[in-house]
Parts: C-alpha cells; sequence; structure tokens
C-alpha cells in the first residue's frame, strides 16, 4: 500500500436499509481503490448517510458533521440520504460540506465526487426527482467484510401515515426488479453469506411485473446453499398469511418478526392514519404465535403522539406486556409537511420522557423474560464478531443474541449452542456437545 492510495469513511445513521446502501456504497469506494478506514480516522473522504426520521436524528447528523470538520478540515465531506433529500437548506449553511446528495442518487455519490476529491469552496447540491419506476442495482455488495448481507428488494412507501416523514424523504413506492434480487442473491450466497436480510421501506407492497413479496420469499428460499433468510420490519397489513405456514415449516426463513404498531390505542391509530386497528393486529399475532412455537414478536411504538391520554398509552403498554420480545420506542418528533403537524393537540415533553421510560422498562424485562425461556435448550447461532470479554457474538434463528466463550470458534460459523444463563441483553451459551 502507498501513500496515494485514498481513504474514505462512512458513518450510517438509521434503519437498516440504509445500513444496506452504505454497504453498496462503501463497496463501490473499495472497488475503486480506495482504503476504508474507521470514521475516526484521517480520511481523504466522508461519506454519511443522513436519516431523517424524528428531529434528534437530524440534530445528531449536524452534530456529527462539525465534529467531522473539527477533527478532520482536509476530508471531503458528502451528505446523502434522507435528511438530504428533505433538509438540504439546513444542510448548506454548515461551513465545510462539499456535497449534499439526495436520496434518488445517493448510491451514485462517487461519480458525483469524481475522480479527484478535492474540498472546494461551495457545497454542491444533488437532488433530482424521485422516479416511481422499478429499480436495479449495480452496485457488488459481495466483498463487504460481513456475515450478514442486507438485501434490498423495495424503496419509498404510499402508505402516508401522518406522522411519517418517509414519503417525503424516499419517494413513494418503487420496487426492484425481482431478476436483480435473485442475482444478486446468488452471488452473496455464492461468495459464503449464511444469513440475507430482506429489507426496504415497506417490503411487503413488493410488486414487480406480477412477482409479490411472497414470490421474493419463495425464490430466495429455492437459493441452494442458503442456511438464513431473515425478514426485517414488515408492515402489518402487507403480511400475506401463507407466510406463517412456510415460517412454521422452514429451516431456513427465521422465526422472527418485527412488526410496527405504533400505538395500542384504536383512537390514536386512527389519528395515525394507520391501515388497522388493535384488533386485527392481534389477530395476526396471535395466528402466529399458534403456527410458530419460538417465534419471537418484536415492534416499534411511538409515545406521546398529539391526543394520547394515559388510557392510549396503556393499551400500548398491554400489548407490550403481552405479546412482544421487546420495543424501539420512539417519542414522537413532529416533522415539517407531515399531517400530524396540523393537530391542535400537542404533547407534553415531561409526558414523553416518562412514557418513554415506562416503555423501554416493560421491553427490558419482556427481553429478558423471553430469553430465559431458552435457558437448557439448543439453538442455531451464526457468529458474527467477538465481545470485549473476548467471547463470539451472534444471533438466533429467531434473533436472541448469544455470546459463546470458545476460542475454537470463528466469524461466519453457523453452529448450535446451548443456552445455559442470561445477562441482561444477552443469552450466554457453549457450543452444543452435537456440534464437537
Amino acid at each position: 500500500m502507498t501513500s496515494s492510495i485514498l481513504k474514505a469513511s462512512f458513518y450510517t445513521f438509521g434503519c437498516r436499509l440504509n445500513q444496506a446502501e452504505t454497504a453498496l456504497i462503501s463497496s463501490k469506494f473499495r472497488s475503486d481503490g480506495y482504503d476504508i478506514v474507521p470514521i475516526e480516522e484521517k480520511t481523504d473522504v466522508c461519506v454519511i448517510n443522513s436519516c431523517t426520521v424524528t428531529e434528534q436524528a437530524d440534530a445528531k447528523c449536524r452534530q456529527l458533521i462539525r465534529k467531522i470538520l473539527r477533527n478532520n478540515p482536509d476530508a471531503y465531506v458528502a451528505v446523502v440520504g434522507c435528511y438530504s433529500q428533505t433538509g438540504w437548506q439546513s444542510l448548506q449553511k454548515i461551513d465545510g460540506i462539499d456535497l449534499i446528495v439526495g436520496t434518488a442518487e445517493k448510491l451514485n455519490v462517487l461519480e458525483h465526487i469524481g475522480g479527484d476529491p478535492v474540498k472546494g469552496v461551495e457545497t454542491r447540491l444533488v437532488r433530482p426527482s424521485i422516479l416511481k419506476t422499478p429499480f436495479t442495482i449495480e452496485a457488488d455488495s459481495t466483498n463487504i467484510p460481513t456475515t450478514r448481507a442486507n438485501l434490498k428488494i423495495q424503496d419509498g412507501c404510499n402508505f402516508m401515515c401522518s406522522f411519517c416523514i418517509i414519503p417525503f424523504a424516499r419517494g413513494r413506492a418503487r420496487s426492484r426488479a425481482f431478476w436483480d434480487i435473485q442475482r444478486e442473491a446468488i452471488s452473496l450466497v455464492e461468495s459464503g453469506y449464511q444469513e440475507l436480510v430482506i429489507t426496504g421501506v415497506n417490503i411487503g407492497t413488493y410488486e414487480y411485473e406480477g412477482q409479490s413479496f411472497l414470490d421474493v420469499i419463495k425464490m430466495l428460499l429455492s437459493i441452494e446453499g442458503l442456511k438464513r433468510l431473515r425478514i426485517s420490519s414488515i408492515e402489518p397489513t402487507t403480511i400475506p398469511v401463507e407466510l406463517i405456514d412456510i415460517m412454521a415449516e422452514s429451516e431456513v426463513l427465521c422465526s422472527h418478526f418485527h412488526i410496527p404498531l405504533q400505538s395500542g390505542s384504536d383512537k390514536i391509530l386512527e389519528k395515525m392514519k394507520r391501515l388497522y386497528n388493535q384488533s386485527k393486529y392481534l389477530e395476526f399475532l396471535d395466528l402466529a404465535r399458534a403456527k410458530i412455537p419460538d417465534l419471537l414478536l418484536a415492534t416499534d411504538i411511538i409515545v406521546g403522539f398529539p391526543g394520547e391520554e394515559e388510557e392510549d398509552f396503556a393499551e400500548s403498554c398491554r400489548i407490550l406486556e403481552d405479546y412482544m420480545a421487546y420495543a424501539h420506542v420512539f417519542p414522537y418528533s413532529e416533522r415539517q409537511g407531515t399531517a400530524s403537524q396540523r393537530l391542535v393537540e400537542k404533547s407534553d415533553s415531561q409526558i414523553k420522557k416518562k412514557r418513554s421510560k415506562r416503555l423501554q422498562e416493560i421491553s427490558q424485562e419482556k427481553k429478558q423474560e423471553f430469553y430465559q425461556r431458552f435457558i437448557g435448550k439448543t439453538v442455531r447461532v451464526l457468529t458474527e464478531e467477538k465481545d470485549r470479554s473476548g467471547r463470539w457474538v451472534g444471533f438466533s434463528d429467531n434473533y436472541i443474541k448469544v455470546a459463546i466463550a470458545d476460542n475454537s470458534l470463528s466469524a461466519n460459523q453457523l453452529i448450535k449452542v446451548q443456552i445455559e444463563s442470561v445477562e441482561k441483553n444477552m443469552a450466554i451459551g457453549s457450543v452444543a456437545l452435537e456440534e464437537k
């Protein structure tokens, strides 16, 4: 390696889809000869993949940009993604940003930087319209050093929930060409990836030339050599019931659903413009739990939506306690241009803080309770990385985080592990005797 090799660093805010897209972007840089380095190191180019789902996400992005510019003032800084799409005016006010790239062109940020990333005096904005047409992805993600690969199948959303900025940040729903999903999936499996994770904004709405989300699942399950297939967050009204039977019978499709609830109250769900009520949501969960005994159910809950009263909040708590292994909790954040911004009722910040803390406590209790159910049982774990104690850490098929103290292991091994105990947010196990 010579000093002439350019270095690039990346930082990702937000969802699994953003992580998948950062992986694709960094893969392009690596293929172009860049040396990929951690965000803390001195670098020639820094790409920040932004999120704008909450006001806090915007603020964290601005804070990171300023920190990078202080620590690495000569770095070419490109900010891409959702915040670049909706909040580009705010980003233009930060001196030192060289390039702002919206959603439509984020995967092409390397091309917009060009071959000579020289820091300029003005911020360049690339923000074309987001097309509604199907898409393909040219980047090769097989050279990314990880054990699980995120597979993007869809982008955008048509649901227009009253609190959500995503349709403005990512545009309307559009699907990736079916054959292009298959091409990348086969390539990933042939490259040694044992688990694929299906990602997108609203993956259950996938539709391409008569092919549905269920067709994507069936196609991926037919790929020879694929050991595990995981579904990321999926909207409750888009899940085909047949998927439950496939999950119950398949050794490849992971028994794990992350289904956003947002609120347990029918009154609040209606204000949110969600497309279901509590009864329909729970009907699916009951069916899934009955057919898949070891199923892990997780969810997203928004706290402090305008008009949320104690009885509404209590319904969210009850569903978390009765059904879920854990929840991602989000205090309601007003987003410019969304329908909920026009609601007269406003949420008290202290009440939001108190309710968030309560839900997080319940979530922690439920995760511990779910993990403890598996003490003495054997689960299948994909080893990913070592923790600070030198233990190998990975996830079971049903997304239990497991640590194994065994120096004979290495990354990307799919092994059977017996769960022996549970600590905070972690199950502790050892390699099952049948594996030795």
